[in-house]
């Protein structure tokens, strides 16, 4: 059975701790503790195991783009002329500069890239991929899609 303790090392503890972060990740050791029923010590020892095994990766803050004047959010395909690795890396690192980036996937299929990014209007999106994506030498192609909404998937653990 894929996911046991056996394959992941993670007990049943580590899977709630994990849980209650992700619902939450500004939780305090001292509430994640009360919250599972364990001290707060092992609760603390937990969590840093669980960062220095890399499994929690950090804490990050999630932003409004419209609060924050971008209302307009795009999925925009890129697809590359050449596929050396210097051409790919150089293009990676760009696309993740871009103003109004939010996630860059580096991509299997027809696609290269795909970026999912932030603008304030149809014209800032339009001037997003002119003078920031198809300026580079390498971009055979983008296409852009306007996005209309979006929902968080299920995750990687059960609920």
């Amino acid at each position: 059975m894929a996911g046991t303790q056996a394959e992941t090392g993670l007990d049943p503890l580590d899977r709630a701790i994990l849980l209650a972060l992700v619902e939450d990740a500004s939780t305090t050791n001292k509430a994640l503790a009360r919250r599972l029923g364990v001290a707060e010590s092992t609760c603390a020892y937990r969590v840093r195991a669980l960062r220095r095994r890399g499994v929690i990766r950090g804490a990050t803050v999630r932003l409004d783009p419209a609060a924050l004047g971008s209302p307009v959010q795009a999925m925009i395909k890129v697809r590359l002329g050449s596929h050396s690795h210097e051409h790919v890396n150089t293009l990676y690192d760009a696309l993740a500069a871009v103003p109004g980036a939010l996630q860059v996937f580096h991509v299997a299929g027809a696609d290269d890239f795909y970026l999912h990014v932030a603008a304030a209007d149809a014209l800032a999106l339009r001037d997003l991929v002119l003078n920031h994506i198809t300026t580079h030498r390498v971009v055979r192609q983008t296409e852009t899609h306007l996005v209309f909404d979006h929902r968080e998937g299920a995750g990687l653990l059960p609920r």
